[in-house]
This record gives C-alpha cells, sequence and structure tokens, in this order.
C-alpha cells in the first residue's frame, strides 16, 4: 500500500507534520562522536535493525543519559518519544531541532501518536522507553505504546539495552564517570501482523505482555553477552518522578 493510502487508515496521520529529519541527522554524528571522547561507547548487534522499512527502537531506562545515547547510537535516526516536560526548559530547542516527539504521559496524547504513527508510515523510526520513567531497567514496569505502533503499523520492535548509563547506586539524575564503558546491545527484532481498526484494549493488552516477555528475554542475553549488571533501583528517599498508574503489570503475563 502507499504511504499516503496508510496515512489516511485510522488513526489518520495525513493531516500531522512529521518532525524535522535534517537536523537529526546532522546532529547524530555530532553527537556519537562526545560521547566516545568522554565514554568509552560499545555497540553490539546493530545488524538487528533492519535497514530501511518502518522500525520502533524500545529500550530500558535507567538513567538521565538514556534518551541521547539512543537518539546517537541507533543504526537508524529515531525520532523519540520524550516527556512534554523536557520542552520547556532551556534546552527546548535542541530536543525540537533533533526531531524529538513531545508526550503527555498523564492524559491520552493522540497528537503524539499521530506523529509516531507519520514517522512509521513513512518507513522512519521511533524511539520509545516502555518503562516510562527512569529505574532499574529490568522492565518490570511497562507501558502500552510501544506495542499500540506495532500493532496499528506491523513494525518491527528492535529491543534495546543499555547497561553502564547510571552508575550502580546512582540517582536518576547521576552522570556515568568518565571513561566509563556504555553498552548498547540491540536484539532480535519482535514483530505482529498490523490489526485494522478498531482495536480493542484487550488486543493490545496482549501484545503488550508478549512484547515485554521478548524484550526482558532480549535483556538478560545482553547482560549474559557484556558480563555486566543494571544499576539496580533509584536509591532509598530518592524522589521518584511521577509516571502515570497506567503500566502492563505482572500478574497474567505469559
Amino acid at each position: 500500500m502507499k504511504p499516503a493510502a496508510n496515512h489516511r487508515e485510522l488513526p489518520r496521520s495525513d493531516r500531522i507534520r512529521r518532525p524535522r529529519r535534517w537536523a537529526l541527522r546532522t546532529l547524530r554524528p555530532v553527537g556519537r562522536a562526545a560521547f566516545r571522547i568522554r565514554f568509552g561507547v560499545r555497540v553490539h548487534g546493530a545488524e538487528q535493525a533492519p535497514a530501511r522499512g518502518p522500525v520502533i527502537f524500545a529500550s530500558n531506562h535507567t538513567g538521565v543519559m538514556d534518551g541521547p545515547f539512543l537518539t546517537a547510537f541507533t543504526p537508524r535516526p529515531p525520532h523519540v518519544l520524550t516527556k512534554i516536560e523536557m520542552f520547556h526548559g532551556r534546552a527546548s530547542w535542541l530536543f525540537r531541532l533533533a526531531g524529538q516527539v513531545p508526550l503527555d504521559r498523564f492524559v491520552t496524547d493522540p497528537r503524539a501518536i499521530k506523529i509516531c504513527l507519520r514517522v512509521l508510515r513513512d518507513g522512519g523510526a521511533v524511539g520509545v522507553f516502555p518503562e516510562g520513567r527512569r529505574g532499574a531497567g529490568d522492565l518490570t514496569r511497562f507501558h502500552r505504546g510501544a506495542a499500540y505502533l506495532a500493532l496499528v503499523t506491523g513494525a518491527p520492535v528492535v529491543p534495546v539495552t543499555m547497561v553502564g548509563t547510571r552508575p550502580p547506586g546512582g540517582g536518576r539524575n547521576a552522570l556515568p564517570p568518565r571513561g566509563e564503558p556504555i553498552d548498547i546491545v540491540f536484539g532480535a527484532p519482535w514483530q505482529v501482523p498490523a490489526v485494522p481498526w478498531p482495536r480493542t484494549r484487550e488486543q493490545v493488552d496482549h501484545a503488550s505482555l508478549l512484547l515485554r516477555e521478548h524484550l526482558r528475554a532480549r535483556l538478560d542475553e545482553a547482560l549474559a553477552l557484556t558480563a555486566r549488571e543494571l544499576p539496580g533501583p533509584l536509591p532509598a528517599g530518592e524522589d521518584i518522578e511521577d509516571d502515570p498508574g497506567t503500566g502492563i503489570v505482572e500478574q497474567g503475563a505469559p
């Protein structure tokens, strides 16, 4: 089906503008070079990502540097879903220039979803942190957005495991020490056939649980490959960031 026809499928994405791409492509090499100067970045399994066509990169989330690392080191430039609060500070211009997608996590945000659908239906890449807020990075928390986008578009989801982006015991804004090895591991893609409108909550929930188990298995493989561990939960007394209580829970996972 031609992209123009895809955009008229529900939810429609033909009436929304795609985020900027040229700046994202320009900034990525600069970001990669700067990060490699400061950290020992090691990328594994980049060949797992399809070279063309729509793709969703779904990453665990432990530290403040995860977004920049995901933007810089994915094999293809992604438009990453980013909490809307990041677009209100001094660095808001940078997020917009880099083509990131503002997401209001506490309400249904159809505009953010349609922007992602626009990107995917055009054959582009989207980045998602299914855990929502930063934490242990073990995918205990898991939101439905990645699976929903996959159900609508049929795009493969490529698991991403980041290790080393937050030091053990560090708070949610802690930076890894200079020279610290950062491992970014891409896993085998997960894919589900596109489901036509209307899609039920049960379909999205089931796909989310299946995707969560796939990502957790790839996370275990990544930790074995790198012989490393996640940083653990945030320290006791840490000011935990608000996050909507809409995630898939442990009970009922296949």
